[in-house]
């Protein structure tokens, strides 16, 4: 499978989780489940960042199919924003769990190199948009 298949398909099943993230969080913001503001806040950050940049990485797998990329480096660029939308979003959901309010915990970092990620691929994307 080439990575202009692969990225694609593992995106739209990442969606579908976020979706089931989303009914779940509307689950526990209409139930008795207690939320602090704290817990609600990092969810929501988590499931908002997650939804928005895996849209994003839809629109940037047909970018980077009209570079003059090799295999090797699709795969190198698609697999960089692949983890560096989990590690983003996923950072805000290990802070969730193991954080404290006003403090920096693992999943601040999480957050912090995943977008760092994120940063490299669109930057490879720019490049070879402007060498195509």
């Amino acid at each position: 499978m080439t990575p202009m298949k692969f990225f694609p398909v593992l995106i739209l099943i990442s969606l579908v989780t976020v979706e089931i993230g989303g009914a779940s969080l509307l689950r526990m913001l209409t139930s008795d489940s207690e939320l602090s503001e704290f817990d609600e806040q990092f969810f929501r950050a988590g499931h908002g960042h997650a939804g928005v940049l895996l849209i994003l990485s839809l629109v940037y797998f047909v970018y980077l199919e009209r570079t003059e990329f090799s295999e090797g480096t699709q795969w190198f660029a698609g697999a960089a924003l692949a983890l560096g939308v989990l590690a983003q979003s996923g950072g805000f959901f290990l802070h969730l769990a193991l954080g404290e309010p006003n403090e920096a915990s693992a999943g601040t970092a999480l957050t912090i190199g995943g977008g760092g990620l994120i940063a490299v691929a669109l930057l490879t994307l720019a490049y070879g948009l402007v060498r195509a």
